[in-house]
């Protein structure tokens, strides 16, 4: 450990510590607004159409590109360096691919998105599903069993490759790797790069891409398959603000009463 001594920051007063903060929000803000603009241009990027037939290996066998859509509208690929040659090999995934896999949040609300997640690598899958088991990841991954990695830009190193498809046309759409690949994990971090975005009505998207309001989508992930909404939410659909006040009135009057039974027991 360094022994070298921490230069820290200046200690400072609240007001002066409360300008400081507003003034990083604001540029905080202005980032965020930039993300956005990011997603709206890559909403508008032309799309490459895959001509190429390729085959990867799945947990149920031989599976095509066209397969690890599984029946959803878009995709996106993974290249994660799990196999002989690669540090960690065959206990381990390479660290960084590894450490994004810990990150991958619950699948069930990217494919209410119509959109699926997969990893693919060149270890072969009894290996892989070893892999999974013990690290508790829970995300389809298949083995490479042919040039779709150098063709798509990660046979050398990992990267996300998203498509989409029309029917049974696939569309290439949009890459990233190097550190494009750090923020990648949450929901909405893969929906941004997709070519369908987000599907929220305020989204900046081509005319007669698919949008809902913001909320209306977002379901417990166990409940996705549930067949009729959950009225009691419904307000919350509606004016989220509003309806998380009322959920707060409701709760401080039912804590106390509550006291106040106990009070007079």
């Amino acid at each position: 450990m360094s022994s070298a001594v921490m230069e820290k920051p200046q200690i400072v007063s609240q007001e002066e510590w409360l300008a400081a903060h507003n003034n990083l929000l604001a540029r905080e803000k202005e980032l965020t607004h930039q993300r956005d603009a990011m997603a709206v241009a890559r909403r508008r990027m032309p799309w490459l159409a895959v001509e190429k037939h390729y085959v990867f290996d799945g947990p149920s066998g031989k599976a095509s590109l066209l397969d690890l859509f599984e029946g959803r509208r878009q995709l996106i690929v993974y290249r994660a360096f799990y196999e002989p040659g690669v540090i960690g090999w065959p206990d381990h995934a390479c660290r960084g691919c590894s450490l994004g896999a810990d990150q991958v949040s619950h699948l069930s609300h990217l494919n209410a998105r119509d959109t699926t997640l997969v990893y693919a690598s060149r270890a072969p899958q009894p290996e892989i599903q070893r892999l999974k088991a013990r690290m508790g990841w829970k995300m389809p991954w298949v083995t490479i069993t042919d040039d779709w990695d150098k063709d798509h830009g990660v046979d050398q190193w990992h990267g996300h490759n998203v498509f989409l498809r029309e029917g049974d046309q696939i569309f290439r759409t949009y890459f990233i790797n190097n550190r494009g690949d750090e923020a990648m994990g949450s929901v909405w971090s893969y929906l941004d790069l997709t070519a369908l975005g987000r599907q929220e009505a305020w989204e900046d998207s081509p005319a007669g891409y698919p949008q809902s309001a913001p909320y209306q989508w977002w379901k417990w992930h166990d409940q996705y398959t549930q067949p009729t909404p959950d009225t009691d939410w419904d307000d919350m659909l509606a004016d989220p603000a509003a309806a998380y006040l009322k959920r707060q009135a409701a709760e401080q009057q039912n804590t106390g009463s509550c006291c106040s039974t106990e009070t007079h027991s």
